[in-house]
């Protein structure tokens, strides 16, 4: 049977938590009555989400931290349970968005994504696994992206880092629900958000950040590994991957007004 955290069963973690869905979702999870231990770089936004969450059934905890620091994640997560007790959830959800294209590629925005988007994530995953495994239960969710399902226009290494997200934990559900822990991802499509705001293409079926976080947080309390909304669009881009390349870079690019790919 999937293990499921509720509030009894501990605290609740949630990276990149200064902004946009990690914002949304520690103060949905405090509306549900978890204590939150909220972790970004940016502590004057952290100490205002805790003072947002004030008079919910929870509570959110500012801990500031950068995810790109591998030690000091590991230091940060024995803290927390050190002073609060067991985390039962995580949303491991810090991302960041840089367009990249031929005439910038494997430039410093595309190790920029990587080095926030997967390394980051596993930064937090190492140490979290190592405090869930003697305990024999745990949930952690991984924030990615339909943008990883397929190539895309101008994500380059943004979908490239999702994809790659996808996979990772894929493959760690396998390893870990044997160990009695949970391994989800999260795969959004379009949600109105800070980094959403700069976008300055067509956002189909674009999805307000109060819905998009209860959606999230639905999805930690159901059983299946994906968790991915509008349904619309994902099932569309998964359709989509299932065709032959040339049909596949031929509607993609009409779609999105890219034009023929170059190859």
């Amino acid at each position: 049977m999937t293990w499921r955290a509720t509030p009894a069963s501990g605290l609740a973690f949630v990276t990149g938590a200064s902004s946009g869905i990690g914002r949304g979702v520690a103060l949905e999870l405090a509306r549900r009555g978890y204590t939150v231990a909220a972790t970004a770089r940016r502590a004057a936004e952290l100490d205002r989400l805790s003072a947002d969450a004030a008079g919910l059934k929870g509570s959110v905890i500012s801990y500031p931290g950068d995810v790109t620091n591998r030690a000091g994640m590991a230091t940060l997560i024995a803290a927390i349970e050190a002073a609060h007790g067991p985390i039962a959830l995580a949303f491991l959800n810090v991302g960041t968005y840089t367009p990249d294209d031929a005439g910038t590629f494997g430039g410093d925005g595309f190790r920029a994504t990587f080095d926030i988007n997967v390394i980051g994530t596993i930064n937090c995953l190492g140490p979290l696994l190592a405090a869930m495994r003697p305990r024999g239960c745990g949930q952690i969710a991984v924030n990615a992206s339909v943008a990883g399902y397929g190539p895309l226009p101008r994500a380059t290494a943004y979908g490239a880092s999702k994809a790659a997200l996808i996979n990772m934990a894929g493959s760690l559900r396998f390893a870990a629900a044997p160990e009695g822990i949970t391994i989800q991802v999260v795969n959004p499509g379009f949600v109105r958000t800070p980094m959403t705001d700069n976008n300055d293409f067509p956002m189909p079926f674009l999805v307000e950040l109060d819905d998009a976080a209860r959606r999230i947080c639905d999805g930690f309390e159901r059983s299946g590994f994906e968790i991915t909304f509008p349904r619309r669009l994902s099932w569309i881009l998964k359709a989509l991957n299932l065709l032959p390349w040339p049909l596949y870079f031929a509607l993609v690019g009409r779609g999105t007004g890219a034009g023929k790919a170059k190859v």
